[in-house]
């Protein structure tokens, strides 16, 4: 039996479809000791992760070796004073010594706080400064120990803590070595379930980042995500592509996957190379794989290697263009299944496991959660129509897996609650089957000659002409259609811009789209103004018409 049967019950159909999950557990549920210690107890030469690099390295960890390292990682910090409450960075990539960190701040009780080796010195400062870390745990690679010290030079916190793992780094701590000389035992720690155990800076695309925090129950949501969209199986290998930076790692190289009884596939990389990535795949034996669509695009443009041990692949985070999803079934006979979510959330919406996926559809509603999709004045929009994604509470409970507080902003928490529902922000209409479509945020929505179009409607068609690489779609004054649709586009290397290619871009699109959606002008751009997370800024394409 796997773990996560003693905390949930689900009720299936006849053809193995959930129709509903509940979750109960214990006031003092704790992810650290209730599943990998329950399981390293149960099973411990059970495997939990294989981790390999561009260098060739190699280790394979059972859950009973977790359960030690991790233990060891808390003694460190416990005798360095790090306490049930406190903030702890963590920028380590990929490497396997982020598992036994997040494991150990978990059992102490502390919040986590995964951010990417990207950030600039200057983003450093403003989640040190806000978060008030006490400690930081980083790679010695990509000259991050040095960034994070001149940050903490800029802040005046000389009383933070700052280590590095496996190698040594002037004017850092180095824990693997602190953690080989601790005990691999650890007395359990009182927490509980409300407790804060995440906190990640979303990159919003206006604005500076928001500080998202999730309580200690947040692990069990995504049972949903793991088993029934990712589809990661008892005993298989589940091998999600995100960055420990990111909140995706936690839906996909962690929580769900070792709840349901997979191990997690990790492959620590620098640059992302498709071939690589595939070989990963063949020599371990991956049964299920999830990825944004630009790693499925890399795959189509390049060539698609036979991966005869997958089983299952899954996608979310941005568009995913018809044409991919197409090619890529085609060639290896499984379909791309898109989910929908938010830092804020565990998986909303997606294709989930015994229904058929649809190409460019977010799927079914989870049956975690109770959504509708709304007007601007809060009324529920008929079928078809654009909508706001909104989700309405259970009475008198909490909503698991919805985000707990934004750090230090509780009128922003407010506001995204306002009416009594979580306003999500995203737009989305349900088709007649049922399905639901992502159309952008809500702000991007274009509103042009009295109708209103969501970008993605119009960006998935402009990703089906050959030459364009990327896009984006705004809405840009126009005194005749109050706005008009202007692509952003960025074309191959070897492709020169000009006023035929922009002609036959246009002609292309329009003759696919309604003409009330058409482009009315298009802009070649060498690349997309972005995050830190790669979420093209629209707010910035729109400044620069």
């Amino acid at each position: 039996m796997s773990i996560y049967q003693k905390f949930c019950t689900e009720v299936l159909d006849e053809q193995g479809k959930l129709i509903n999950l509940s979750l109960h557990y214990p006031d003092d549920f704790n992810f650290g000791y209730d599943v990998v210690d329950a399981i390293a107890e149960e099973t411990p030469s059970k495997r939990a992760m294989v981790w390999c690099n561009t260098e060739n390295e190699e280790h394979i960890f059972t859950f009973d070796q977790i359960r030690r390292y991790s233990n060891q990682m808390a003694n460190v910090f416990a005798q360095s004073g790090i306490q049930r409450g406190d903030r702890v960075m963590l920028v380590l990539k990929r490497h396997y010594s982020y598992w036994f960190a997040v494991i150990a701040l978990h059992k102490l009780g502390a919040t986590a706080i995964p951010a990417t080796h990207m950030l600039t010195t200057g983003d450093f400062v403003y989640r040190i400064q806000s978060a008030k870390v006490k400690a930081i745990v980083c790679t010695p690679h990509n000259d991050v120990p040095q960034k994070l010290q001149t940050a903490l030079e800029q802040c005046g916190r000389k009383e933070c803590l700052l280590w590095t793992v496996q190698e040594d780094v002037e004017g850092c701590r180095n824990l693997t070595r602190e953690m080989a000389q601790s005990p691999d035992t650890f007395q359990r720690i009182s927490t509980a379930v409300t407790d804060p155990m995440l906190l990640y800076f979303t990159s919003g695309t206006t604005g500076y980042p928001k500080g998202v925090i999730h309580d200690f129950s947040y692990p069990l949501a995504h049972i949903i995500t793991a088993k029934y969209w990712q589809q990661a199986q008892e005993d298989g290998l589940h091998f999600t592509v995100a960055e420990t930076g990111w909140a995706k790692a936690s839906w996909g190289k962690l929580y769900g996957q070792w709840l349901v009884g997979s191990a997690v596939m990790v492959y620590d990389f620098d640059n992302f190379e498709p071939k690589q990535l595939c070989a990963v795949i063949n020599r371990y034996g991956v049964t299920s794989f999830c990825a944004p669509p630009t790693v499925y695009r890399y795959l189509v443009r390049k060539g698609i290697p036979d991966m005869p041990t997958l089983r299952h692949t899954s996608t979310a985070g941005e568009m995913l263009a018809p044409e991919v999803f197409r090619k890529f079934q085609q060639r290896t006979g499984l379909a791309l299944c898109e989910g929908y979510g938010q830092t804020e959330t565990t998986l909303l919406m997606a294709n989930f496991k015994g229904a058929t996926p649809v190409e460019g559809s977010m799927g079914t509603i989870s049956p975690l959660y109770n959504i509708e999709l709304r007007d601007a004045d809060g009324n529920t929009v008929p079928q078809g129509e654009l909508g706001e994604v909104v989700i309405i509470p259970p009475e008198g409970g909490r909503q698991i897996g919805i985000f707990s507080a934004y750090l230090d902003n509780e009128a922003q928490y407010r506001y995204v609650w306002r009416g009594g529902v979580y306003h999500t922000g995203d737009m989305a209409y349900q088709d007649m089957d049922g399905n639901y479509w992502f159309h952008g945020r809500f702000d991007d929505i274009i509103k042009t000659g009295g109708y209103r179009v969501g970008p993605y409607e119009v960006e998935n068609v402009l990703m089906e002409h050959p030459d364009v690489v990327e896009c984006s779609v705004v809405g840009v004054p126009d005194t005749l259609r109050g706005q008009a649709i202007k692509a952003f586009v960025v074309l191959p290397q070897n492709k020169i811009p000009s006023v035929q290619l922009e002609k036959d871009i246009k002609d292309f699109c329009n003759t696919r789209l309604a003409e009330y959606k058409w482009i009315r002008l298009v802009e070649f751009v060498k690349e997309m103004p972005k995050t830190i997370s790669g979420k093209i800024r629209k707010a910035e394409l729109k400044q620069a018409t």
